[in-house]
């Protein structure tokens, strides 16, 4: 089992976690290519999916995977959440912890939320996203994808581009990919840079086109235009020219490097339509990845029976 009790962040999460997260992840691939996806790994575990902010593939993805896990999910957003009507954050979790669940899957505009969640009950938690702060879920699907086209994280030169300041799966990413002794860099406008590249422990420039040759995996991050909170940018012309992935970049990268995006996509602006679906996009792949190590992470944190791999 994890080292930790609840998946927050991913500076938690030691070299060991990780690897077990992504091989128990690959152990459920079989699973998931059958004609009926399911083993009863958590069957009779209650998983509650706290959603405070809009989402679309994490939420799905989740919910697929307690599904094929056999867990009792219920999924609450923010319309039906008695947040709305002005209960208090902690009111919430203690009504809802009293039911006995067993888990809180949490996402949500606020970061630090799911550590507050962490003080008001004994269930287990994931931070499904929370502010601008970490997502380390979709770190855990990341490296996935990339481990296994490669088959290996350590020495791997990674390039994380566009919008750091905004991003959380940056705040999650560039952590663990060191943690697994990738060597990343961090490429943005001088506008969407983090504050201090040094906290990150890895270096940050403002030009694409100077790296894009050495990199082994191109990570295109959407631009985060609903958390910007008027900070300056470029028009979407303007950011396409300096940082967007085209194909003629793309035929600058070398013949085996890959290219990630977290989605949804601003086609046009991150990264243009025909490099999205082009050969070396694994976009799809971390989709699929999601649901595997999702699966992973709540075997893992709820101690399943049976590996979650049998019938």
């Amino acid at each position: 089992m994890l080292s930790v009790k609840h998946l927050i962040d991913t500076y938690s999460l030691t070299a060991d976690d990780i690897t077990q997260i992504l091989d128990t992840a690959a152990s459920f691939e079989e699973v998931n290519n059958r004609a009926i996806k399911k083993v009863p790994a958590l069957r009779g575990r209650t998983i509650v999916n706290l959603f405070l902010e809009p989402s679309t593939r994490t939420k799905s993805s989740f919910e697929l995977a307690e599904k094929r896990l056999s867990a009792d999910s219920l999924s609450m957003g923010g319309s039906t959440s008695s947040v709305v009507k002005g209960e208090s954050l902690a009111d919430t979790i203690q009504t809802i912890d009293a039911m006995n669940v067993d888990m809180f899957v949490c996402r949500a505009r606020l970061a630090g939320t799911p550590q507050k969640i962490t003080e008001n009950t004994d269930a287990v938690v994931i931070n499904a996203g929370d502010g601008k702060h970490q997502h380390p879920t979709q770190a855990m699907l990341d490296l996935y994808t990339i481990r296994k086209n490669f088959g290996h994280l350590d020495g791997l030169k990674v390039a994380i581009v566009g919008d750091l300041a905004h991003s959380r799966v940056c705040g999650s990413l560039a952590p663990a990919l060191k943690t697994m002794g990738a060597d990343v860099t961090l490429v943005g406008p001088p506008t969407f840079q983090v504050d201090d590249p040094d906290w990150f422990g890895c270096p940050q420039t403002s030009s694409l086109d100077e790296v894009i040759e050495d990199m082994d995996v191109v990570y295109m991050l959407r631009v985060q235009l609903e958390r910007m909170e008027g900070a300056a940018i470029p028009s979407r012309r303007e950011y396409n020219r300096l940082y967007g992935l085209d194909m003629k970049r793309v035929n600058r990268m070398k013949p085996e490097a890959i290219i990630c995006h977290p989605g949804p996509m601003n086609r046009g602006m991150e990264i243009n339509a025909d490099v999205a679906d082009c050969a070396k996009s694994r976009i799809l792949n971390q989709v699929n990845a999601g649901v595997l190590t999702r699966m992973a992470e709540m075997y893992l944190l709820l101690g399943g029976e049976n590996n979650g791999v049998s019938a």
